[in-house]
């Protein structure tokens, strides 16, 4: 069972400066339709995660709310001295870390983005809470349907994370704790050798979100890729959604292929040499478009929103 982190969550606060336009349900909308189960909580006007805080991979919780459009406010729920990481992280996880203002440019570039930039104006990618979270995703969802995978996700964190108060969010189990898992009943040895994989690189520093973002993206693929059980496609799912590189084209993501191919009257069989050319006009928010893409076929119902 898993056990109350802090209370109350809303001590210490931070907050973080919005530069450009940031939208909170639609972040919201985009986690209850997309997002791994037990990570975050929506009630009227606050947004509450739990996750384990990258580098000292300590639980913690945050409460966001949106006081103003450029100004988002985190209640943290975890020791005082990490407090700053959570907001930090936080930030990094609502895409808040990178200005937005020049995407209006990149939408005068394209009529099909600026149609969704208009329809959608302050949805900026939702990310995982790190790059280790997004690899054990990637891992539980390999030869798996979604709705399954979010049940293993959960009964992980169920059982082996921490939880925000009574009824909050749970935060998924540190990868000190996953590398050194003997029997997960809900995943399977096979599935469970890989979990540990991703934890060891994890606990190894060879999942750090600064140092993936540094690195060139075909070394950053390649960095990935060595870890056992991460292949190209997930390779380039943890940097888009982990470490939330701002400019990749998904060079592997069928769906979005096929997004891109009925939006700009395309053959539905255009190989991604032909698609990836449509990017160019996109930089420096070629990440940030194809999320566009994919937010704009959401069908979240009213009550999974955030709303003031």
């Amino acid at each position: 069972m898993t056990a109350p982190i802090l209370r109350p969550i809303d001590l210490p606060t931070g907050e973080i400066a919005v530069h450009g336009a940031f939208d909170l349900s639609a972040a919201s909308r985009w986690l209850a339709a997309a997002g791994p189960a037990g990570s975050f909580a929506a009630e009227p006007g606050v947004l509450r995660m739990a996750f384990p805080v990258e580098g000292t991979w300590t639980h913690a919780g945050a409460a966001i709310r949106q006081r103003s459009p450029g100004t988002v406010e985190v209640g943290v729920a975890a020791p005082v001295e990490i407090a700053a990481r959570v907001v930090a992280q936080v930030s990094r996880m609502l895409s808040l870390d990178v200005d937005e203002s020049g995407f209006a440019e990149v939408a005068s570039r394209d009529s099909v983005v600026r149609r969704l930039h208009a329809r959608h104006s302050g949805a900026r990618p939702v990310l995982f809470s790190s790059p280790y979270e997004a690899a054990c995703w990637a891992v539980l969802t390999q030869g798996m349907r979604v709705q399954q995978a979010r049940r293993f996700r959960e009964q992980l964190a169920v059982r082996h994370g921490r939880q925000v108060g009574e009824d909050g969010p749970v935060s998924f189990p540190s990868p000190q704790f996953l590398a050194e898992l003997g029997d997960e009943p809900s995943v399977g040895p096979f599935r469970l050798a890989r979990l540990r994989a991703v934890a060891r690189a994890a606990v190894d520093g060879r999942l750090d979100t600064e140092e993936l973002l540094a690195l060139p993206i075909p070394e950053a693929l390649n960095r990935l890729c060595a870890i056992p059980g991460i292949g190209a496609f997930s390779a380039e799912q943890i940097l888009l959604h982990g470490a939330g590189h701002p400019d990749l084209f998904p060079r592997l993501d069928t769906q979005l292929h096929q997004i891109l191919c009925a939006e700009y009257a395309l053959p539905p069989d255009t190989p991604p040499d032909e698609l990836e050319p449509l990017a160019e006009d996109w930089r420096p928010y070629r990440s940030w478009v194809a999320h566009l893409f994919r937010f704009d076929r959401l069908k979240v119902p009213v009550s999974a929103e955030v709303a003031d």
